[in-house]
């Protein structure tokens, strides 16, 4: 059976350091520039954020698919004393969150005006890219804390600094709630390094503690939880959501779109990469309890997204079902729902990501978000109500949209393992076409007013900025195989590592659905 082990790749170029560094340069570049030049600074944060992407994109294009293991890695020592070193790699888990985060970024730069203080609102976008490709990147435990929370400092100051009315609380909310977990997983941290240190010496090095194994049953499963609690709230997942709905209502257009697109992904990615690969067993053991809060998420999310007057509050709740489906493809261990619960963290990023922009878009120009204000939109702005249909659609999951390919990975993927999960997680895509279609026909049909009459139709450049959504949308939902041949040999090699470290055995494809012929006798009497 294959382990999951590092490959170095035969670039010397250390091009995921650059990818880190590229965003925080840009972020001191734009501090450093003269105030009397407003004007400058988007733009100038928007080069450095698509030389990072440009990278992101050089990664992919070099990345090989027949690797299970980790690429492009780069060591340098840091705190040498304690086995802290600056260790990144990629592998095809995290390499489409980090294309993801680099399409996104100068994406957000050059489609929101943030109409005051364009400096600091420049400089913090550009130091939540840099943290967040650091913390896909990280493969020290130690360095992925500090990228961890890096992010939560950039996304604070932007929904406090130019949210909406109530802001301030909904930032406090939101770093309060994220700290709270990550203080546990910072214990675990530091015990699962020391526990585990023995005669080879202490490390933070995520292989290294992967491969060693070596705490006590009850020990792993006490720091699983731990990180499961810090990851959970970042996804999030009921019951520790309630910080969500609140941070996107009131944050700025960009940060909706960064925290929708890329920050929640996170939450997933942290337990795809850190509770699986690190605590195979307790994931297994803990794994009908996160599925279980998955799926409620799923159902939870879309009946309250059904109630919401506000349209960026009921994309907000479309997030916590949508997460809710990630989670349990992640907790059914198979293939197919890993393989899905990936591509769907970037389906999502893509979908609500332009939700977001487009409801950006929206209050922009009627200066409200409020369902029942709006009427008719489609007669005065066609363009945008086509652009706003095809981004719904993917949101649904309409099959030819990206939507579909991985909400069906990870349904048929669950089915063996997960069974009466995944069909209680099957009235989820049910329940998206109800609040979703149901909020679309109120905003963009009926009888206009005349201000709804006055409503300005997309202009050229945003349509520009929202086509290569559109475009990603599409060509996912049709052909997403050069994605999913990246992402299966590190899938697969996660589920051997999890099988050689736990008591569990995948099903074969092979193999028919186990029927329990005594169960089915007792049933008939």
């Amino acid at each position: 059976m294959m382990e999951m082990v590092a490959v170095q790749s035969g670039s010397t170029f250390p091009v995921l350091n650059a990818m880190i560094v590229l965003p925080a340069l840009g972020a001191l570049v734009v501090v450093l520039l003269p105030n009397s030049r407003p004007e400058m600074m988007r733009p100038i944060g928007a080069i450095f954020s698509s030389m990072a992407a440009a990278m992101s994109l050089f990664v992919m294009t070099q990345f090989s698919s027949q690797d299970p293991g980790f690429q492009f890695e780069s060591i340098q020592s840091w705190i040498p004393a304690l086995g802290i070193n600056w260790h990144v790699g990629v592998d095809g888990i995290s390499l489409w969150l980090v294309v993801l985060t680099g399409f996104i970024t100068p994406i957000v730069l050059l489609a929101v005006d943030p109409h005051h203080d364009p400096k600091p609102y420049t400089a913090w976008l550009l130091l939540l890219q840099a943290g967040s490709f650091g913390a896909f990147l990280s493969l020290d435990l130690f360095l992925f804390f500090v990228m961890f929370e890096i992010v939560l400092v950039p996304m604070y100051m932007l929904i406090g600094g130019w949210g909406y009315d109530d802001r301030r609380y909904a930032a406090t909310k939101f770093f309060l709630y994220t700290m709270a977990g990550s203080a546990l997983m910072l214990v675990a941290i530091v015990s699962v390094a020391t526990l585990s240190a023995g005669d080879q010496g202490i490390t933070f090095n995520v292989i290294e503690l992967a491969q060693r194994q070596a705490l006590s049953t009850n020990t792993a499963r006490l720091c699983f939880l731990a990180f499961a609690l810090a990851f959970v709230i970042k996804v999030p997942i009921v019951p520790v959501h309630t910080w969500l709905p609140d941070a996107h209502t009131q944050a700025p257009t960009a940060g909706s779109v960064v925290l929708a697109a890329v920050m929640l992904k996170l939450g997933t990615y942290g337990l795809l990469r850190f509770g699986l690969y690190l605590f195979p067993e307790a994931a297994v053991w803990g794994a009908p309890t996160l599925a279980t809060l998955g799926v409620i998420g799923v159902v939870y999310g879309a009946i309250v997204a059904t109630m919401q007057k506000d349209l960026k509050r009921l994309v907000a709740y479309s997030s916590v079902a949508h997460m809710g489906f990630i989670v349990l493809g992640i907790f059914a261990f198979t293939t197919q729902s890993l393989e899905g619960g990936v591509l769907q963290m970037v389906n999502h990023g893509l979908s609500t990501g332009a939700l977001f922009l487009l409801v950006g878009m929206l209050y922009e120009r009627r200066k409200t978000r409020v369902i029942d204000e709006l009427n008719g939109i489609q007669s005065a702005a066609p363009i945008f109500a086509g652009f706003f249909t095809i981004v719904m659609l993917s949101s649904i999951g309409v099959p030819g949209l990206n939507g579909f390919v991985g909400e069906f990975l990870i349904l048929i993927g669950s089915y063996d393992t997960r069974r009466w999960w995944t069909v209680i997680a099957a009235t989820g895509v049910i329940l998206a076409a109800l609040y979703l279609l149901w909020a679309y026909q109120r905003v963009f049909h009926g009888e206009p007013t005349p201000t709804d009459e006055a409503t300005p139709d997309l202009t050229l450049r945003e349509g520009l900025i929202l086509t290569p959504f559109v475009v990603a949308i599409v060509f996912l939902g049709i052909y997403p195989k050069p994605l999913l041949d990246r992402i299966e040999p590190a899938v697969d090699g996660l589920i051997t590592h999890i099988e050689n470290h736990s008591d569990y055995e995948r099903p074969d494809p092979a193999d028919p659905i186990a029927i329990d012929q005594h169960q089915l006798d007792e049933d008939d009497h």
